[in-house]
């Protein structure tokens, strides 16, 4: 019978769980899809190392999915008690009629485990589809064969779904329990006469807190976007405390002197509904300063989340086709004292890339007919610390790990020109007696740069060159997948002549080249033929350096994996912190319209219509829903550039609004759900007569 009764109670109130049952369902469906990934990966045909990345992936959202869990079994929780708060009367009724407190704990129970069921059979179909579009979006981002790709369903990600929620469940009903235990029939007899007390705030002490936490909020902003270079790790924590702290101060503040700063705009107060709106208004912020804060931080780090986890895969995609203009580099150690030895100890240390390949046997029809080899230098005199000077000490001081007794790279102006014109670089033309500093190292090339507008002279035997230009240009020898050319020296031709063999010596021989094949297949078979080079083939063709190689398979391979992983990571905390924020406030929004439905009620008697009703419904709701998240709105604007001066030792800085779009599409479908549920929901209790 009791069970009977709980079927009952779930269909006469569905309308009242719609935002429970929507919470959960969605929160399943997430939480199965990003579990899923697994199952597809077997049939996706990638190499080893790109399988070793998924792997990863997959591994490091299971222990996401931990903190998740939590973040959805508070979630549920909240939503619980919501629930019972809103039925306090119903429960009233049962023990009056002479059912005992076990006897409601089994009719929730009954509820729950209904609730359990119905709302993980909905999710896991959700997720089961779902899966199979993260599934293409994963071997998109990837490059994968698809030919392999089939239907499928993850029994450990439903066992691991049913397993984590199956707990929260459990703890639901033991809280259910517990707080039955501790109501009284008179207390559930009088609920709706209960309502959260409003302390009244000293509205010029408010003014003065709200004026102080800006200061501190605006000192905060500076800190992490104007002043970012001066930032440490515990000054970051600091700011990070100052942020929670003044968010929480602001929400406090407001609802004290709000009110009364639009009272004294008379006609706007007194102008239709308004009055009543801003006192409800003011009363719902008044009595949920704390959720509001944590809902405000939540948005902040959704939006942020997001924001960089998009930008990070864009701005990599389009720093990879610019950083790997070719399919591969080979170099190799020359004249220049390898650690242990000197250039006279190893006989091939004079051979260039191409040379060695010969002598081992590789036939160079691998690569097309425009390979280009080229030869860096270095002077023993000629270090970073030299070319620096007086700048060395603040570099020193910026980069603490960088070694300053290493040899400047150099190189001639036609050599490099005819390796950028073989990338797609800017070509330079030199003029006597000067030089040219390369570096797309931003952080290093602001150093530089300083030290190029002082005029730093270059002294290579007998000599001295002058900065042609006050800043560095753009170019790198290196196919990489971040901007990492710290500094090459181009010099003219005729000073590489001279100074051969006395105060230069030849450092590296470097080889740049495209495979001849045109398939991803031939070119991964062309590419293990050079990377299968050994000790044992160098020792057997009689060489004893060795060759390096960097290819743009491994760089893709390695850089969109973790991209990939950042990325899929942000989006599930994203939208995990964006669902639990918007269901937080829509169950205290439908909690505050339950106990006010008598003052709507009085609305009605007075001869308000129905219409003037909703509109103040909606504006009170519009704002309530508004003043979080127009806060992290702003706090994300300083979040943001925070976030790319961050990512800016990786990533050049791009221009974010299209993944700013895309998160705001994201915020506005999901916010809009709530809120328009959430709207339903308050109009369909007040309208209860």
């Amino acid at each position: 019978m009791l069970f009977k009764l709980s079927f009952k109670n779930i269909r006469k109130s569905f309308k009242d769980y719609m935002i429970y049952f929507l919470t959960l369902i969605l929160g399943v469906a997430i939480f199965y899809v990003f579990n899923a990934l697994d199952s597809q990966q077997a049939m996706l045909a990638v190499s080893s190392s790109t399988k070793g990345i998924m792997k990863l992936m997959v591994s490091m959202l299971s222990g996401v999915s931990v903190g998740v869990a939590f973040v959805l079994g508070f979630l549920i929780i909240y939503a619980n008690n919501f629930l019972i708060k809103r039925r306090k009367k119903e429960f009233a009724v049962y023990m009056t009629l002479g059912m005992g407190k076990s006897g409601v704990s089994k009719i929730l129970f009954g509820e729950t485990v209904m609730i359990g069921c119905i709302s993980l059979g909905i999710g896991l179909l959700i997720g089961v589809f779902a899966s199979q579009f993260m599934s293409i979006l994963v071997a998109k981002m990837f490059e994968a064969d698809m030919t392999a790709f089939v239907f499928t369903v993850s029994g450990d990600a439903v066992i691991k779904t049913m397993i984590y929620f199956g707990i929260m469940y459990l703890i639901v009903i033991l809280f259910n329990t517990a707080m039955l235990s501790k109501y009284q029939l008179i207390d559930l007899l009088h609920a709706k006469r209960k309502v959260e007390k409003s302390r009244l705030k000293n509205s010029y002490f408010a003014v003065l807190v709200f004026l102080l936490a800006s200061l501190f909020l605006s000192y905060a902003y500076y800190s992490v976007t104007i002043d970012y270079s001066r930032l440490s790790e515990s000054k970051i924590m600091i700011m990070i405390g100052i942020g929670c702290v003044t968010t929480y101060l602001i929400f406090w503040s407001l609802s004290g002197f709000l009110l009364k700063l639009v009272q004294k705009a008379g006609r706007v107060y007194l102008r239709g509904l308004n009055a009543f709106i801003l006192r409800q208004l003011n009363s719902n912020v008044n009595t949920s300063v704390f959720s509001m804060t944590i809902i405000c931080l939540l948005f902040f780090v959704t939006i942020c989340v997001l924001s960089a986890g998009f930008s990070v895969t864009s701005s990599l995609k389009k720093q990879l086709t610019a950083l790997t203009p070719v399919d591969i580099n080979i170099y190799k150690s020359l004249d220049w004292p390898e650690e242990g030895h000197t250039p006279e100890q190893i006989e091939d240390s004079g051979l260039s890339v191409s040379e060695t390949l010969d002598r081992l046997g590789i036939d160079k029809e691998l690569f097309k007919e425009d390979w280009v080899e080229t030869t860096i230098y270095a002077a023993p005199e000629y270090t970073v610390e030299k070319f620096l000077g007086t700048f060395a000490e603040k570099a020193a001081a910026k980069f603490p790990r960088m070694i300053f007794s290493t040899v400047e790279d150099i190189m001639g102006i036609s050599e490099y020109n005819m390796l950028a014109e073989r990338y797609g670089l800017p070509v330079y033309t030199l003029e006597e007696g000067k030089y040219i500093e390369l570096c797309d190292f931003d952080d290093i090339a602001a150093i530089r740069n300083e030290a190029l507008l002082a005029g730093t002279k270059v002294e290579i035997g007998n000599y001295t060159l002058e900065p042609q230009y006050t800043e560095c240009q753009y170019g790198f020898v290196n196919i990489s997948n971040l901007h990492s050319n710290s500094g090459i020296t181009l010099v003219p031709d005729e000073v590489i002549e001279a100074e051969l063999g006395k105060a230069l010596g030849r450092e590296k021989s470097f080889f740049a080249a495209d495979y001849r094949a045109e398939t991803r297949e031939g070119k991964a078979k062309a590419e293990e033929t050079i990377l299968s080079i050994d000790g044992t083939q160098m020792a057997e063709a009689g060489l004893e350096c060795d060759l390096d190689a960097m290819s743009k398979i491994a760089i893709y391979e390695s850089s969109i994996g973790l991209a990939t992983i950042a990325t899929f990571i942000a989006i599930y905390l994203g939208i995990i912190f964006l669902i639990a924020g918007a269901a937080l406030l829509a169950l205290k929004e439908l909690s505050e319209s339950a106990d006010n439905k008598e003052r709507y009620q009085i609305l009605h008697k007075i001869g308000v219509d129905k219409k003037m009703q909703n509109h103040a419904l909606l504006w009170q709701m519009g704002i309530f829903f508004g003043f979080p998240m127009f806060l992290a709105v702003i706090h994300s604007i300083f979040g943001i550039q925070f976030a790319q001066n961050v990512l800016s030792v990786m990533y050049r800085k791009e221009d974010m609004i299209d993944m700013i779009l895309v998160t705001a599409a994201i915020l506005v479908l999901i916010y809009g759900i709530y809120f328009i549920a959430t709207y339903t929901g308050c109009k369909r209790i007040i309208e209860e007569r």
